[in-house]
């Protein structure tokens, strides 16, 4: 697969982890979190980083909003809900510093 083909094909499974998070609002952070050492949050923070890394300037509640597909408060207020006790104690394989971990460039 030549680089430009590599780069649209990961930019369309961008997009559809996106999707798929979108829709499953039901599955909150803190538990995607526990489960796979990342969030939408992380993800947030690894696009803002990838713009700022290319020389675009992105506010962590704009990239919020890319991967929310809408304000952070707004999907806050409508979807988040208080996290069990089970959730809120990170599991023995959850990686909370993630959204700190490098990534690399091409």
């Amino acid at each position: 697969m030549n680089e430009a083909t590599q780069t649209q094909v990961e930019a369309a499974a961008f997009r559809r982890l996106l999707e798929h998070f979108r829709k499953r609002t039901d599955v909150q952070n803190v538990e995607v979190m526990n489960l796979a050492g990342f969030c939408r949050n992380c993800l947030a923070k690894w696009y803002r980083a990838e713009a700022e890394a290319r020389g675009e300037t992105l506010s962590d509640e704009q990239a919020r909003e890319v991967v929310y597909g809408m304000p952070y408060a707004e999907w806050k207020a409508k979807h988040q809900t208080p996290a069990a006790p089970s959730a809120a104690a990170p599991s023995a394989g959850a990686a909370p510093a993630a959204a700190q971990t490098p990534v690399a460039g091409r």
